[in-house]
């Protein structure tokens, strides 16, 4: 799978950042959310999945837009 870099609000080269895959999905960098009472609130949960915290300001500034 190829991954295009498409934009990162941090200034340190750490995460969190957003890639797009030639398939035009979107794959998040980004710290893992961790509190139980907002994963107690996910649904549908499969458990291959995890979840991650994005800054609106990464996905406003470099979120494909349709």
């Amino acid at each position: 799978m190829q991954l295009r870099f498409l934009g990162t609000t941090s200034d340190d080269g750490d995460c969190p950042t957003l890639y797009e895959t030639e398939t035009g999905d979107i794959v998040v960098q980004g710290d893992r959310l961790t509190d139980p009472d907002a994963l107690a609130q996910l649904r549908d949960v499969k458990a291959s999945e995890t979840f991650v915290v994005v800054p609106r300001e990464l996905l406003t500034r470099f979120a494909p837009r349709t």
